[in-house]
């Protein structure tokens, strides 16, 4: 059993900053690629930015340049740094991890997951 948990959401003001975290339970998982979302209320939800297995990123063109996602050394979290807030960045923030996007040891889960989501609030 795999659970997502996402922290770091809250109230900022436009032009703040937040540093949103995806953890997976459990110590011995390890999280190789992920995914952050965005869903607000009656849409359907919008890929933010990807981490692939290889490091790569990528980025929805409405937030290049001000979000960063990342993973920790021991890649057990990853992260996702948001910079120049604007009100149209407000929204519930979910982690998704693709099929073998998370491993235990030298196994790797073939399903895919996502967590409950944080919420981030950018108010003018």
């Amino acid at each position: 059993q795999v659970d997502l948990v996402e922290t770091g959401g809250g109230l900022v003001q436009v032009g703040g900053s937040l540093r949103l975290v995806c953890a997976a339970s459990g110590d011995s998982l390890a999280i190789r690629a992920a995914s952050w979302y965005r869903q607000r209320s009656g849409t359907r939800r919008e890929l933010i930015a990807e981490l692939t297995r290889d490091g790569t990123t990528n980025y929805a063109t409405s937030v290049e340049g001000r979000f960063t996602v990342s993973r920790d050394s021991a890649q057990k979290a990853v992260y996702l740094q948001m910079t120049a807030l604007l009100p149209e960045d407000s929204g519930n923030y979910l982690c998704y991890t693709p099929p073998l996007g998370i491993e235990s040891g030298s196994s790797a889960f073939i399903r895919e997951y996502w967590g409950q989501g944080t919420e981030v609030t950018v108010s003018s």
